[in-house]
């Protein structure tokens, strides 16, 4: 059912680039690629979220993502060590939409996908502005 759905948006991801209208088939396979690219990075995390949940999440994430993950959804400082894999997955779902009720289920994928779309960003604006951002970084 879990990779079922996920074929079933990756099918929706096809229909969507053919709706681009891409005047030729070499500009439609690097859309193509992308999509895919970002349903794996997705069904990785739900997979690997679930089936080593006590993991540390810098298996995944990097330290300006699962840091600033944690500030934007608990908003509390970062802990000193990172979270575990399941946590910080639950985190992302939670930017996604997903509610987080004491209960086991894990997120699905639509939600997870969301909440990386968000995380990037979030990630993005914590490297430029955060505590650890440079001060030779200037906008123009």
């Amino acid at each position: 059912m879990f990779t079922h759905s996920l074929g079933v948006r990756g099918r929706r991801a096809k229909v969507q680039c053919e709706e681009r209208r891409f005047e030729h088939v070499d500009r439609v396979l690097p859309c193509l690629a992308t999509y895919l690219i970002v349903a794996w990075r997705t069904l990785y995390v739900c997979r690997l979220g679930r089936a080593l949940p006590d993991m540390s999440c810098e298996a995944i994430f990097e330290p300006a993502e699962w840091k600033s993950l944690h500030r934007v959804v608990r908003r509390e400082p970062h802990p000193p060590r990172p979270p575990s894999l399941s946590e910080a997955v639950r985190m992302v779902a939670e930017l996604g939409g997903y509610v987080s009720r004491k209960r086991d289920d894990m997120p699905g994928p639509q939600t997870v996908w969301l909440g990386l779309q968000r995380l990037h960003d979030i990630t993005l604006c914590w490297k430029l502005f955060g505590p650890e951002a440079r001060a030779e970084v200037k906008l123009v």
